[in-house]
């Protein structure tokens, strides 16, 4: 199985901060480090995480990352891996903040959703208003989020005496080691519910789909992610709700290519118009604009169309079009055509080449002459 992208695994944009790189790790080590959850495969996720954040959070193996890919480990650094679950004291400091044990019932911050949304390249160049609909795990209108059956009887669990954790002894090379776990009877409410909720089954959420407007800016990058504050995953023990980050994928263009603010094109012309000149009439995402080819234009050969970009996504300025000009060699003449070449050539003579492409002809007969 391919590994996903390091950024999409945290949940971050391409250009994230360090602090908002480390924000996001410390988020995802919190909810899957083997120690405290019981979430299915959360093992494989949290060493996912922390590979990631490895990864990013430093600068010479985030920059390789970025050139290379995964593949980037193999070019002399190592490799980009997760090694075990990091030193315990990082874990601790991690959890409880540098001392004492984590409240099970304090407020937490919901969990961050994302979404993904996939842009035509015009709406990516111009933005446009939308709305999505989103699956998101509210608190239960019938238990107000209790998981109690109402009018049920609510009481102290007996297996963690209402701690929500429990002491779990193992023993290691080391000794005999005491973890703290969240308690599997009462899933660390610390309570223990006799009759449940028949709307959430004693979950205390439900999963509903909720419309969420979105205004999608002007010149939104493939990669790039939009913050909606808020409007994540719901608070526990009223915590303030996660937020939801929309990533966009843009569809590709069968005319036109995307670099930074800049768009890029190639256009054909005939050896005719390379030769005379002519003016054509190009297509730009903001319409057909006129384009002048001088008389002796070679294939390969760039031109500039100020302000026909995309718009920079955070405001500063507008990118160019940058068209790259291919001339056609006919393939198939008719006789009268041929003849008409073979008259053009015999008047312009060596001569007149030469003349008009002094160094490259001039270097390709010297090859031939030993010169």
């Amino acid at each position: 199985m391919s590994k996903r992208d390091y950024y999409d695994v945290l949940g971050v944009s391409q250009d994230a901060s360090k602090d908002e790189i480390k924000k996001a790790y410390r988020k995802l080590a919190r909810q899957y480090h083997p120690d405290v959850s019981e979430e299915e495969n959360a093992d494989e996720k949290f060493k996912e995480a922390k590979e990631a954040y490895e990864t990013l959070s430093d600068d010479q193996k985030r920059q390789q990352y970025d050139r290379f890919g995964h593949d980037g480990g193999q070019q002399g650094q190592g490799g980009f891996g997760a090694e075990g679950f990091g030193d315990f004291s990082d874990i601790f400091d991690m959890f409880f903040g540098g001392g004492g044990r984590r409240d099970p019932n304090a407020p937490r911050q919901g969990q961050d959703l994302q979404y993904t949304m996939e842009l035509s390249f015009e709406e990516a160049i111009f933005g446009k208003d939308t709305s999505i609909q989103i699956p998101k795990d509210e608190d239960c209108e019938t238990c107000d989020g209790s998981g109690a059956k109402p009018g049920a009887n609510v009481s102290t669990c007996s297996h963690c005496g209402g701690s929500g954790q429990m002491n779990v002894e193992q023993n290691t090379p080391f000794g005999r080691v005491v973890n703290r776990r969240v308690c599997q009877h009462c899933s660390g409410t610390g309570q223990f519910v006799e009759e449940k909720c028949t709307t959430c089954g004693g979950d205390g959420k439900v999963r509903k789909h909720q419309k969420i407007d979105l205004n999608i800016p002007g010149g939104i990058d493939d990669g790039q992610q939009i913050r909606v504050t808020g409007q994540g995953g719901p608070g526990v023990n009223g915590g303030p709700p996660g937020d939801l980050f929309v990533l966009v994928r843009v569809k590709r263009h069968e005319f036109f290519e995307r670099d930074g603010d800049d768009i890029l094109c190639e256009i054909p012309i005939t050896f005719t118009q390379a030769a005379l000149g002519d003016e054509l009439e190009v297509p730009t995402v903001h319409g057909r604009v006129k384009l002048k080819v001088p008389a002796g234009t070679q294939t390969g050969t760039h031109f500039r169309l100020k302000g026909k970009g995309a718009p920079n996504v955070h405001g500063y300025g507008q990118g160019d079009q940058h068209i790259l000009v291919k001339v056609m060699v006919p393939k198939n003449l008719s006789d009268r055509q041929k003849e008409l070449l073979r008259e053009f050539h015999e008047l312009s003579g060596e001569d007149s080449l030469d003349e008009q492409h002094d160094n490259l002809f001039t270097r390709f007969k010297r090859a031939f002459k030993g010169d």
